[in-house]
């Protein structure tokens, strides 16, 4: 597998600072390529969500540089996933002790996915997604927020999810539940692309919308990828977005 990966965030409309923060770590190793992707919207007072969501993006950065190859050697992805939420619960607890320490709420989502070759692993908090665009655009991560419990529990539609006042309301986030528990997915990558953005790049558009301009076939070259990811900024900026808006793209070939 060949991966060609790009990533874009704007601080949106109305905020004061960009409380996003994403990576991509891409390698070539004996297991052939890997590509580590991370979306956190991080939310608090003042710059506090982007301390959160930076806090969680530079432990991962530093243990893709540092600890993963020890993984690699001999390989199973259910033991790279317990790693992950193993650091996923220790960042909770050490951002939940900085909070109640300064006496400001902070947390972030999470959205990562680690390709090792032709198989991956996704970790999951929050309300950030993760999405696979083949023949069509695939949501592969479950929202962790009030109304789509509601949604799934059958006592509130879609539309109706879309309009509710509790729409950002998370069930759970890194730095402010007392227990965080991922959702973990495992899979064998597919050619086509996958995406991941934080909730403000997604609510002022559609399904639609993001696979006519970000499907596989568009996606010819790093710059054609990021001039896209920017055009679907741009159409959510002009929305009226208020949140901060980020997005990553991978292209698998």
């Amino acid at each position: 597998m060949h991966f060609v990966a790009i990533a874009d965030t704007d601080i949106g409309t109305s905020k004061n600072t960009n409380q996003d923060s994403i990576l991509i770590k891409h390698a070539s190793t004996l297991n052939g390529e890997v590509l580590l992707a991370i979306v956190c919207d991080g939310m608090g007072g003042l710059a506090k969500g982007e301390l959160a969501s930076a806090t969680v993006i530079r432990s991962f950065s530093d243990w893709f540089d540092n600890e993963l190859a020890k993984e690699l050697s001999s390989l199973d992805m259910k033991v790279i996933a317990g790693k992950i939420e193993l650091i996923l619960k220790d960042l909770n607890l050490r951002i939940l002790e900085y909070g109640k320490y300064t006496g400001i709420n902070l947390g972030t989502t999470f959205s990562g996915i680690l390709f090792v070759d032709n198989q991956y692993v996704i970790a999951h908090v929050g309300d950030s997604r993760v999405y696979y665009m083949g023949s069509s655009i695939n949501q592969l991560t479950e929202d962790q927020t009030v109304v789509a419990r509601e949604v799934r529990l059958g006592r509130m539609t879609v539309e109706e999810a879309k309009l509710d006042k509790r729409r950002n309301i998370l069930l759970q986030c890194i730095g402010a539940s007392r227990i965080v528990n991922p959702q973990i997915i495992y899979g064998l990558a597919e050619k086509g692309a996958y995406m991941l953005c934080s909730d403000g790049f997604r609510h002022k558009i559609t399904e639609d919308e993001i696979f006519e301009s970000l499907k596989p076939a568009k996606l010819t070259s790093k710059k054609i990828m990021h001039a896209n990811a920017k055009k679907m900024i741009d159409l959510v900026k002009s929305r009226k977005e208020r949140d901060n808006v980020s997005v990553v793209l991978i292209k698998i070939e």
